[in-house]
């Protein structure tokens, strides 16, 4: 007998596959493949809005969030341009160009949102184990950089989403903020700081956990230690195979609809489908590395994310910052990133991973990346070669009296770059977030990074926008439940932002204060 598809059941006939036994095939509506931010943010969008829809979530490690979600493997910043300076460049007339800021604070406002909703009707619980409030910095030395940070306040001051932004250069007003970074400081070079008091801190892993625990109350099917080895086409919809890590057993789901979300791994998933929009794009893999501490000594005196400038020839997303982070519950600090470089796509990945992405259809985009940036080949380099000291010594620059003993090395997540076709011969290395998604809407993933987890909601209403558009007109007054301002630019409605804004500091437990550091200690 031979099912639907023209096959012999149970049985897998690719190349791959081999013959393999398949042990189960099932049905769903939407699978999920990864168990990241991104897959559990849009599984709780799709369970509010079609509540009687059969979900999968696809994980192949034996937990939930633990790649670039992981709080460790992520700076756990809220990206809303608050104090990252590579969103607000000099124009050569040397006006500041705001544009890119107030997007990426347009769609956190969306995230934000939806977290509030979500808090309040019990769909996210416990909401300081995610989210804290943390003021967001921006730190500069030198008489040249203290002028632009004037300039960029006052570019920021009339957009509502930036009014309550600081600018400080009052040396003792530094030293009663920033009593860490203060010590020792002989203040000979002009500083300066933009202050924002709206920033936040997050665990995208907790939030992730979070929001899946949300699904598994409602009715979606998580599967660890599975690994997708392959999509392919089914009728109007995919096959999904399956690999049990532990056991070797293949299984099969057919659904409608798959969202890879699996971070690194999402591009050879795409390559994997075959869908023509996957064509030509390449990925460029980039680890990161922190400095930390728990002393107290060091966090009770510094309670804020603290950002400068890129080092020269650096990529905007490598800007050294100091960092409060609250993870479990504990303060920690910490201090990068530094670069490093693997060619695995995921921190739990294969070597093989990028030598194995590189096809017919993306090789002159990654050949013509490689001829293009050479600055960033040089920059890699020069991070690998630094030493303890070295790292120490750039930490000094924010905090001069930190004690190197105090600090130990981490690595965090992989990070894939993508490498976007370009016409003609070669390609671009693009660094934000880009949703690749099929034609017919049956098949979208994510790519990139930074500012990447922060605007999960937007970039996965992105999602059910392009694949679902007969659903999602009927959806709008439900999102719009979820997401007040849904469809409206903030920056451009003061009174609807004040309104949003105050509810969101309400729900969630944050608000505008100056945080209380002990000069003591």
């Amino acid at each position: 007998m031979v099912d639907d598809s023209g096959r012999l059941p149970g049985i897998l006939g690719t190349s791959r596959d081999n013959l393999a036994i398949v042990t189960s095939v099932a049905k769903t509506d939407v699978v999920l493949i990864g168990a990241g931010i991104m897959s559990s943010t849009l599984g709780a969008l799709l369970r509010l809005v079609e509540p009687d829809w059969s979900i999968t979530m696809i994980e192949r490690l034996d937990g939930a969030a633990a790649e670039s979600s992981d709080p460790w493997n992520n700076a756990g910043t809220g990206h809303s341009a608050l104090c990252e300076l590579n969103y607000t460049p000099e124009n050569a007339d040397g006006s500041i160009d705001i544009a890119k800021a107030v997007n990426v604070n347009e769609q956190f406002q969306v995230s934000r949102q939806f977290w509030a909703h979500a808090v309040e009707n019990g769909v996210l619980t416990d909401v300081r184990s995610f989210l804290n409030p943390v003021p967001h910095v921006s730190f500069v030395e030198g008489a040249e950089r203290v002028d632009y940070l004037r300039r960029r306040r006052d570019a920021l001051a009339a957009n509502p989403l930036f009014a309550a932004t600081e600018f400080i250069n009052d040396n003792d007003e530094f030293a009663r903020r920033l009593p860490y970074m203060a010590a020792g400081r002989n203040f000979t070079e002009p500083v300066a700081l933009n202050w924002s008091t709206d920033g936040t801190d997050i665990d995208f892993g907790a939030l992730s956990k979070n929001l899946i625990g949300y699904g598994v109350r409602t009715g979606t099917s998580v599967m660890f230690g599975q690994e997708v080895t392959d999509l392919k086409r089914d009728g109007d919809g995919w096959e999904v195979r399956i690999r049990n890590r532990r056991t070797k057993e293949r299984s099969v789901i057919r659904t409608r609809f798959v969202f890879v979300g699996a971070g690194g791994d999402s591009l050879p998933l795409l390559q994997k489908s075959g869908i023509t929009e996957a064509k030509g794009y390449g990925g460029f893999p980039v680890s990161g590395q922190f400095l930390r501490t728990a002393n107290p000594a060091a966090t009770g005196r510094h309670q804020a994310k603290v950002y400068g400038f890129p080092p020269l020839g650096a990529p905007p997303m490598s800007a050294p910052h100091l960092d409060t982070r609250i993870i479990n519950g504990q303060p920690w600090l910490l201090f990068g990133p530094f670069a490093g470089w693997s060619p695995k796509f995921l921190k739990f990945g294969k070597i093989t991973d990028l030598p194995l992405s590189v096809k017919p259809n993306n090789l002159g985009s990654m050949i013509g990346v490689g001829l293009t940036q050479m600055s960033l080949t040089t920059y890699l380099l020069s991070q690998l070669a630094l030493s303890e000291s070295d790292r120490i010594a750039a930490l000094r620059v924010f905090a001069p009296t930190a004690d190197g003993a105090d600090w130990d090395l981490i690595t965090a997540g992989q990070r894939v770059q993508v490498i976007k076709p370009a016409e003609g011969f070669g390609g671009t290395l693009e660094f934000g977030t880009a949703v690749l998604a099929s034609s017919d809407g049956s098949i979208a993933g994510l790519l990139g990074a930074s500012p990447g987890a922060s605007t999960a909601v937007p970039a996965m209403l992105d999602v059910m926008t392009r694949c679902f558009p007969d659903r999602y007109q009927r959806w709008q007054p439900r999102l719009t439940e979820l997401i007040p301002s849904l469809g409206t630019e903030l920056s451009g409605e003061p009174k609807l932002f004040d309104e949003v804004w105050n509810w969101g500091n309400r729900v969630l437990g944050l608000g505008s204060q100056v945080p209380a550091v002990d000069p003591t200690i």
